[in-house]
């Protein structure tokens, strides 16, 4: 097999999920055998969607996809469906294989959890496993297609450092052809050869060679360039214009030059360069508190975590009052996120929420969010709960903030991609004006421009707020008063 060979191209591929909602214009591109290639893009660009039209889930409204004859394609995708998380981990892997009868399946589990650093007994139930452990999971079940092609959707979701240093150990020293959808720099760089990158405003697919960094730097650069050219373009515009309005002013043969003045004026416009419009990131915003706040919010005296695969009751001393942020730490599985989830219902033993604190609960999953509502009728319900009446105006405003435009605002939530959700789910805390803050990987799948808006606003959030996350460089952004690590 010729390495260089192409295996995967785009022909003027257009594709749009309705006439308000178009993603791809035309878009050009050819992936060969052994590359390892980064998606980038804005939430909502399409960048699901590409994983959707290389594996025939979609097909395009105009242009061809054009797949080499016996290419084997294995997606890992961002979320576990709901409809699987019931499944036991045979189960789970048996479904991999449509059709097929596998009857080495449990020495073929046991092969590729190994690679994914997981200890999982073949009957356990999908849903009992930690979002972290539900990641390493999701990727097993790609790597054991043994696939040609290999797609990463956010693959560093939920996972801890530890999980992402082995992902990336094995990407490194993985033969085959990678794409791979996530937004964090340093995994990327380790192993990626060239970027393809969504443009959301003109819905075409640029594709670079280079890691991550150097493609920013590139763009960055082409920016400069095509702003120093405008400039100087727009200086001799208005300098025609401004000759051409002296000369009419002297009338007879002058108005001619004048109006030659206005032509080279008009050729000029017609020489400026679309300069690229960069990713826009949502506005700055403040996740407001709720007033009269009691002197202690939360108070927890014992915690449950996850050892040997075992529930453990472990005894703390915590209060949590106004203005007091608490990270609680482990490594995936210990049980962090089921343990925020109790709490946010008011079910955690040993953990008491004052009466009256209005909690705003942030799930890595959504759940919380139904997806059978339209973002308005989400948002509508938070305001309805909170000041019992829905207020137009402040709605759409802060909608507008997380980029939730008049198309968006009236789309199913189930129909937006992972990272609109999670600005949806922002939004809701905004208007909830919570008096304890719960969030439980508040990065996943968030575009990477709107992490440190996030981390400010969280950073200067004066309610109670306890918060998991695995991204060190965005904890470092935010002001921790305890830390509460749950393995030690």
């Amino acid at each position: 097999m010729n390495p260089a060979e192409i295996i995967i191209r785009f022909e003027k591929v257009k594709f749009e999920y309705s006439i308000h909602k178009p993603i791809l214009d035309e878009v050009d591109l050819v992936i060969r055998r052994g590359n390892k290639v980064t998606v980038m893009g804005q939430n909502g660009a399409g960048k699901s969607t590409l994983f959707a039209l290389i594996t025939g889930a979609l097909q395009p409204e105009e242009g061809q996809v054009h797949i080499q004859k016996g290419l084997s394609i294995a997606v890992s995708r961002q979320v576990i469906p709901r409809a699987d998380l019931d499944l036991t981990v045979r189960a789970f892997f048996e479904k991999c294989f449509v059709g097929k009868k596998i009857y080495d399946i449990d020495p073929r589990i046991d092969k590729v959890l190994e690679v994914v650093n997981l200890n999982a007994p073949h009957d356990r139930i999908i849903r009992s496993f930690s979002g972290g452990q539900q990641a390493r999971l999701l990727l097993a079940s790609a790597l054991i297609q043994d696939p040609d092609v290999l797609l990463l959707d956010e693959p560093t979701n939920n996972l801890d450092k530890a999980g992402i240093d082995h992902l990336t150990d094995f990407l490194v020293k993985y033969k085959k052809t990678v794409i791979v959808i996530s937004h964090d720099a340093d995994f990327l760089n380790a192993f990626t050869h060239g970027v393809l990158y969504l443009d959301v405003h003109t819905r075409k697919i640029e594709q670079y060679v280079g890691n991550y960094h150097d493609v920013v730097a590139e763009i960055s650069a082409r920016i400069e360039k095509e702003n120093r050219k405008n400039a100087m373009l727009a200086k001799e515009i208005q300098e025609n214009k401004d000759k051409a309005n002296f000369f009419a002013m002297k009338g007879g043969q002058m108005r001619l030059v004048a109006k030659r003045m206005r032509e080279k004026a008009e050729e000029l416009e017609e020489s400026k360069v679309d300069v690229r419009k960069e990713d826009k990131p949502i506005r700055s915003f403040v996740i407001p508190a709720q007033e009269n706040l009691p002197a202690e919010v939360v108070k927890i005296s014992k915690f449950k975590m996850i050892k040997n695969h075992k529930p453990v009751m472990r005894k703390c001393d915590i209060t949590l009052r106004k203005n007091m942020h608490l990270l609680l730490a482990g490594p995936n599985g210990i049980g962090k996120s089921t343990l925020l989830e109790a709490m946010a219902k008011g079910e955690a033993e040993g953990t008491e929420i004052s009466e009256g604190v209005r909690v705003g609960y942030y799930r890595q999953d959504f759940s919380t969010l139904n997806f059978e509502d339209t973002v308005y009728d989400s948002l509508a319900e938070v305001l309805d709960s909170v000041t019992g009446r829905v207020n137009e105006e402040r709605l759409r405003t802060v909608a507008a903030g997380f980029l939730i435009n008049d198309t968006l605002i009236h789309s199913k939530i189930g129909s937006l991609s992972e990272g609109q959700k999670g600005l949806v789910a922002f939004a809701r805390l905004v208007l909830q004006k919570p008096g304890l803050l719960i969030l439980d990987e508040p990065t996943n799948h968030i575009n990477f421009r709107h992490l440190p808006l996030i981390a400010e606003a969280l950073n200067a959030y004066d309610g109670a707020m306890i918060l998991v996350s695995h991204v060190p460089e965005f904890v470092s952004q935010i002001r921790i008063d305890e830390t509460l690590t749950l393995d030690k």
